[in-house]
Formats: structure tokens, sequence, C-alpha cells
């Protein structure tokens, strides 16, 4: 015999199921639905990354079912970050296990040729450096371990293929090192292995450092301090003190931290006399299959530098530092000299979980050089290797 519900009591009893399935949830299992989605739907380079969220899903929400307290969540959405690759994606809370974040928690820089792994940089004044370690050693192990193990830590899951960009996140990763682990690095340097240990480091307090290297030439070094609106006065007067040397040095090797735009504009407004665009922003509008693009234009501002500028790029030039210098290259107003920049992608917005309170950030732009570069992807007009290299190219151009 066949018992029929009425149709209204059983939408009823579906109702109340889906009501009380909600409520079985748990609060990490409601945030880990929240962070995935709005992942899901504001991320700007999903695509441009070519990364499967939906499989990241099947990955992370069964380990968030298991979930029991905040620091097992934490360290769960830490590690679901690391599907995206690139380090301007992070939560605002950490533990003291956390990984320090790159590149701003980064003081040297690996890379792999071949099967072996060199210093292919050093952040001046900071931990690798005061350490001893030197540009061209070759890196054997990280805390005592062989190091193409320690890597898999950090390569995304939703893939067996992992391209250079996610191996190199990977080891920027690895050797950002923890907070709560004092890092051991071991180095070969004309056949001899030695051990280092990187001290800790803090950023310089100054906004900026200023000098006259000689008649002809002057040097500003921004000091990770593009977010602070302090730094356009200290900048203008810095400058005015300048406007007798024909060369101007502006030094964004230490700006890793990102900033903000009308720091930028401030800055650039010195060098131009006209309006200029320095920038291309990009914004998918997902719900109805297209997009928002739109240019940001510099505006000229009291007294105008006329003099010859040259920009200082590097591996800790990120975000921000590498707006201003696409912006400075779109002017056609700097020369650009340095290494590969960070390639911190895109510009970023905040969200908050609603359970647990935690915030988290992710690029939610695509941000483009005017000639439709992607800004990550940019190189520098005069390329080096590495940060003395750099220095000793814009000494050669600015000794007549």
């Amino acid at each position: 015999m066949t018992i029929k519900f009425p149709i209204k009591l059983f939408f009823t009893i579906l109702f109340f199921f889906s009501i009380n399935l909600s409520f079985a949830q748990s609060k990490y299992q409601k945030d880990f639905s929240k962070f995935w989605t709005a992942i899901n739907n504001h991320y700007a380079y999903l695509d441009q990354q070519n990364i499967d969220w939906k499989k990241v899903k099947e990955i992370y929400e069964p380990k968030a079912e298991k979930i029991s307290n905040d620091q097992e969540f934490i360290q769960l959405l830490e590690t679901a970050l690391n599907e995206l690759h690139n380090g301007h994606s992070s939560l605002n809370t950490n533990l003291n296990s956390s990984n320090r974040l790159i590149p701003s928690g980064s003081d040297f820089y690996v890379e792999k040729v071949g099967n072996k792994f060199f210093v292919a940089d050093l952040r001046k004044g900071f931990g690798a450096d005061l350490s001893g370690m030197k540009i061209g050693m070759e890196v054997t192990k990280f805390n005592g371990k062989p190091i193409d193990e320690q890597l898999k830590k950090f390569l995304p899951k939703f893939t067996n293929q992992h391209n250079p960009k996610m191996y190199q996140y990977a080891i920027d990763m690895l050797f950002a090192g923890t907070y709560d682990v004092e890092r051991e690095i071991t180095a070969v340097e004309n056949g001899k292995s030695k051990t280092y240990k990187p001290v800790s480091y803090r950023n310089r307090d100054e906004l900026l450092y200023s000098k006259i290297i000689n008649d002809k030439t002057a040097y500003i070094k921004i000091n990770n301090s593009l977010g602070n609106n302090a730094l356009i006065s200290e900048f203008d007067k810095t400058l005015d003190s300048f406007f007798q040397h024909k060369n101007l040095i502006i030094d964004l090797t230490e700006t890793p931290s990102g900033g903000n735009s009308t720091v930028a504009r401030a800055i650039m407004g010195r060098f131009t006399t006209k309006l200029l665009p320095y920038q291309i922003h990009e914004f998918d509008e997902k719900e109805y299959e297209t997009k928002r693009h739109w240019t940001e234009f510099v505006t000229p501002r009291k007294e105008i530098y006329q003099g010859n500028v040259f920009v200082l790029v590097g591996h800790w030039t990120g975000s921000m530092g590498e707006g201003i210098a696409i912006g400075f290259d779109g002017m056609e107003r700097a020369n650009i000299i340095g290494t590969k920049m960070a390639g911190l992608l895109g510009a970023i917005s905040n969200f908050q979980m609603t359970e647990t309170k935690i915030g988290f950030q992710f690029p939610t732009e695509r941000l483009y050089h005017i000639n439709g570069t992607p800004r990550e992807n940019y190189v520098p007009t005069i390329l080096t290797q590495n940060i003395e290299e750099t220095l000793q190219k814009v000494k050669e151009l600015t000794k007549n």
C-alpha cells in the first residue's frame, strides 16, 4: 500500500529538515563555507591561475567537519590559502606556528636551478644578510632537512601538475619560516658547508631615508611606508631639498607590504606636468557576466621635479611599490632598474567570517600597466639579477 502525504506537509517536513541540517553544522563548517564562497565569487585570478576552486572545496570541506577549535580552523584556512599560491592572500590573524607572510616576512630569495637551490638575492640589512649569507650560495638543507620534501606542504593540492610559480611560492614560504622556530640554513660556499641562523629582524621606523650621493645625484629610499599618508609630506620635504640635483634615485626595493594609491599618486604627481594614466583596473561582475574596466590617473602637484629619475625595484617591491614602478614606466618618466618584483596579484579587499570573526583578504581586482601588461608580469626596463647588480647599474647610469 502506498501512503501519500499532502504536498503542503511534504514541503513543511523538507523545510524543517533543512533548518535542522543548518543548525547541525558547526561554526567552523559555516565559516569555511563563507570563506570558500567569498573566494569563489570575488577572487579575481581563478581563471588566470587555472585554479580548480571546486576541487579545493572537495578537499577541504570534509576537513572542516572535524575541526573542534579556532587553532585547528586557522591552520586549515592557512593551508587552503596555499591553493592560491600568491602572497597577496592572507588571514588577519595567525598562530605562533603560522608561516611568515611573503614577501614581507622573508629576508632572502632562493631559486631552484636544475636539482639545486641557490641564494639569488638578499634583503639588505635583514636577518640572512646579517648572518653572513651571500648571493650565489647553494642551499642544501632547511632546518636540517632536505628541501624538496618540505616544499610539498605549500604546493596546491587541487592539481598534481605544479608550475614554476607554484614552486617559487612554496620555496618562498619555506625559507620565510614560521614564527615559533628559529631557522637554520645549511649552505655551501667554495666547497665548504656551513649552517647559518638568520636573526630576528624588524623594519626601520623612519618613513624614508635620503642622502646626497654627489653634486649631480640624490637618493631617496622608501622604508616600507607606502601605506602611511604621513610619507607624502616627508617625501615632499625631501624632494624639495634635492631640486639642484639633475639625477634622482627613488629606491623601492624595501616596499614589500603594499600601501595605498593616495600615497602613490602623491609621489608620482611631483614628476609630471600634465594629467597622465598610471595603471588600469579590471573587476569581474560575475552575476551579469560583464567586467568593469577603468584607468587611474596621476595629477600634477606642487613644484615638479624635471631631472632624470631612476626607480630601483626588486624581489621585495610588492603591491603598491609595484604600482608606482609601472606608473613611472607608463608615464615615461623614469628608468626602472632591478630584478623582477614580488609579483603580488591585483588590488585586495577585506572580508570577515560571521561565526569566528576571522578576517581574510585576497585580490578582487586585476591590475595592469597602461600598455596592457598584467602588473605581476611586468619586467623592469633594465633587468638585473640581484640587489648588488641593481646598485652597480644605477651607479654607472648616474656617474655623468
